[in-house]
């Protein structure tokens, strides 16, 4: 690490050239290449792909199906019949429109069995089937179809589109709120350090490592399917991480100038001493983001893999161009008062007083109580927690000026809410015995108490295959109906099939999403068992101990289960939703993966700055508490500076108009300030306080087999070298 760090300082221009060249040539080829974004996933051996691929079969049938939702405020749409049919008739020749279905349809089998005109006559909708899935159509085509169909609106006739492919339109672009979470974060730098140029190195850094990443991402994206998501997610982890790694480097380099190192020899030490740390804290952040590859699913692969490489590049342009461009800087990373302090007073002593010391040292004389009360506290807010609910919020959680949210209420409104999730019950047609199968379950449904309306069975693909369409009684993203698709697959088709053995599948983009979620959710426990045993092995190479890798993982633990406690609290119970403009529904159904593998990262980011420090104070002193107290006193300041500048930027994340990205701002946002606030500097260094010297105990044994890697270097070895 000297010698990264010297050749960094001495070499600068070289280094920050080289950075900028990198700079330029990614981003020229992602602006040359565009971007190949997919939110495409594959659920195999589920129940909705069994159904899925029967209708495959089917022309048009596998793509997406979407609607075209007519409202008139003046007689019947009947009246507008004429009006509708040829738009209708000019929607059926765009490209990649497999098929058009009118609401007018000369016969109910035509409609495949659902009636498409409200009982008022007042609403009714058209379903476009599109020839491929949504996630695999342009917004062009989308478009097309959006621009055609509005042509008819008049005073009297209102148009709207609702389903996947029509969100794909609606779905905010970036992130609004980012621009405020970065004027927070560089305020809180400016308060931490009294200096401008000082306040700009780490966010400037963290920045200009995120154009690069996100241009490779952009990149990455024509050789992986990555979620749409993926690059403001990259964004909010990189500037969370980014301008985290370069503050305890550029404050560690403040500390040397301070104390009466050269301007090269305080570069160097702060990145032999937290440059070590922020080069493990990145492993850590990307071993636990690979950790999503355990899985085996290909939606979160692409999400793992591009997340992963925004950390490791601002991790090695915190090492590389940050060093160089403080040896740019000098002294003048110091405030003019602390240069004229420095010159008046000389150096000023290594043992840090103040506040910090002061809270330190409080928590040295009462760990038990600080302890309980933390422990109480995380507790309290983890409870709603037991609530979680996973699955797909649906598109009544949309903006109420969205097209899709108004084509969602008017089919609630003339349909049920259960409209918006039809359910496609679709079962293989071999023989007269499997027929009679499925018509006996399609009489059976009638009058079933969660079930709204039952579709008469249609046979399509030569009858090879018959198709039912389910209407429950609740909404899409209702436990309800979640309830609904389990009783159809494990009571109402095999009291259908008892003798047949039809092959009947329950689908539909409804079925698809639950199935989703209970996959996810099956593989949590490994992926939490997985990214836990490797942080411990980390951790226990870093710090020579046993019992510190198990409290930072019980720590991280604890952390994840309170900001899942507040998701829940504002996303499913609606606490506080209003004021982001987010309505109430289920927690998506792959957030706890992504979170879990970012926040288990980030706890280990500062367990490993926090702990590092006091590692270091043991290896100089020998003395468990003083070691604590002087580690703590140390790092507590940048540490919850660092913690309010990931805040700011996470819950800023949460005001971008988009759910998905919302529930990660509040989940990853709340997370880090309980991290910081109550874990790292209540509860961790008073549990360390009571288990005394065993803090630092490995067997033998095992101390011979675990590879010996340092951390941090002494500052007294890294001046001498």
């Amino acid at each position: 690490m000297k010698t990264l760090a010297r050749m960094s300082v001495r070499r600068r221009w070289y280094v920050l050239i080289a950075w900028i060249v990198l700079f330029i040539g990614i981003n020229i080829a992602a602006q040359t290449a565009g971007s190949a974004y997919s939110n495409a996933f594959s659920l195999p051996g589920t129940n909705s792909t069994h159904a899925y691929a029967l209708l495959a079969k089917v022309h048009g049938q596998s793509g997406d199906a979407d609607q075209i939702v007519f409202h008139t405020t003046s007689g019947t749409v009947a009246d507008q019949q004429t009006t509708i049919e040829a738009m209708l008739a000019k929607v059926r020749k765009l490209p990649d429109v497999a098929s058009v279905t009118s609401p007018f349809c000369p016969t109910a089998a035509s409609c495949l069995g659902a009636t498409q005109v409200s009982k008022d006559g007042t609403i009714a909708y058209a379903v476009v089937h599109f020839a491929k899935q949504s996630f695999a159509l342009k917004s062009s085509e989308i478009r097309a179809v959006e621009t055609v169909g509005s042509t008819i609106r008049s005073r009297t006739l209102d148009v709207q589109f609702g389903g996947n492919a029509f969100g794909q339109l609606d779905a905010p672009k970036g992130s609004p709120g980012e621009i405020f979470g970065l004027i927070a974060t560089a305020i809180v730098l400016f308060l931490a350090f009294g200096s401008f140029l000082a306040m700009l190195l780490p966010l400037g850094v963290a920045l200009f490592a995120l154009g690069i990443a996100s241009g490779a991402t952009t990149l990455l994206s024509h050789g992986l399917a990555i979620a749409d998501f993926a690059p403001i997610l990259g964004s909010l982890i990189g500037l969370g991480v980014g301008i985290d790694y370069a503050l305890f480097i550029v404050t560690r380099s403040r500390q040397g100038l301070k104390r009466g190192l050269s301007v090269e020899d305080s570069i160097v030490t702060a990145i032999d001493t937290s440059g070590r740390a922020v080069l493990f804290a990145g492993f850590t952040v990307c071993i636990a983001l690979l950790g999503m590859l355990v899985l085996r699913l290909s939606f979160l692969n692409g999400v793992a893999i591009s997340a992963t490489l925004t950390v490791a590049i601002t991790m090695l342009a915190s090492l590389t161009l940050l060093p160089s461009l403080l040896g740019f800087q000098k002294n003048r990373v110091l405030s003019r008062r602390e240069r004229r302090s420095l010159a008046e007073n000389g150096p000023e002593p290594a043992v840090v007083e103040g506040g910090w010391q002061r809270w330190a040292q409080f928590v040295a004389r009462h760990p038990r109580v600080l302890s309980a009360g933390a422990l109480l506290l995380i507790v309290a807010i983890t409870i709603p927690y037991f609530s979680l609910h996973l699955g797909s919020s649906d598109q009544g959680s949309n903006a109420p000026s969205t097209t899709t949210r108004q084509a969602y209420d008017l089919l609630a409104k003339g349909f049920g809410p259960g409209f918006n999730g039809p359910l496609t019950v679709a079962g293989a047609i071999k023989s007269p015995a499997d027929l009679a199968a499925m018509q006996s379950l399609d009489q059976s449904l009638h009058g079933k108490t969660d079930v709204a309306a039952v579709g008469p069975l249609v046979t399509l693909a030569g009858g090879t295959v018959g198709v039912i369409s389910v209407i429950p009684t609740s909404s899409p993203q209702a436990s309800a109906t979640s309830t609904l698709i389990n009783t159809l697959r494990n009571q109402y088709i095999p009291a259908a099939t008892v003798n047949t053995h039809t092959a009947i599948y329950v689908g539909g983009i409804t079925a698809i999403f639950d199935d989703f979620a209970s996959v996810l959710g099956s593989k949590i426990p490994l992926f939490i068992g997985v990214i836990v045993l490797l942080g411990c092995l980390l951790l226990m190479v870093a710090f020579r101990s046993v019992l510190v890798p198990l409290v930072a993982a019980v720590m991280n633990l604890l952390a994840a289960a309170a900001s899942f406690g507040l998701v829940v609290a504002v996303f499913q119970w609606g606490w506080g939703s209003s004021m982001i403009g987010a309505g109430t529904g289920p927690v998506e159904s792959f957030l706890p993966i992504i979170m879990i593998a970012i926040l288990f990262g980030l706890s280990m980011d500062y367990q490993v700055f926090l702990v590092s420090r006091m590692h270091e104070e043991w290896l100089n002193t020998n003395n468990n508490e003083e070691a604590i107290i002087r580690g703590q006193a140390n790092t507590g300041r940048v540490i919850t500076a660092a913690a309010l500048i990931m805040i700011s930027v996470f819950f800023s994340f949460a005001f971008g108009g988009q759910r998905i990205i919302a529930e990660f701002g509040i989940g990853l946002g709340g997370a880090v300030l309980m991290d910081a606030f109550i874990l790292r500097t209540v509860l961790v260094p008073a549990l360390m306080h009571f288990m005394g010297r065993a803090n630092w105990w490995m067997p033998r044994w095992l101390d011979r087999v675990v590879p010996h890697v340092a951390v941090e270097a002494t500052e007294e070895a890294v001046v001498l070298a």
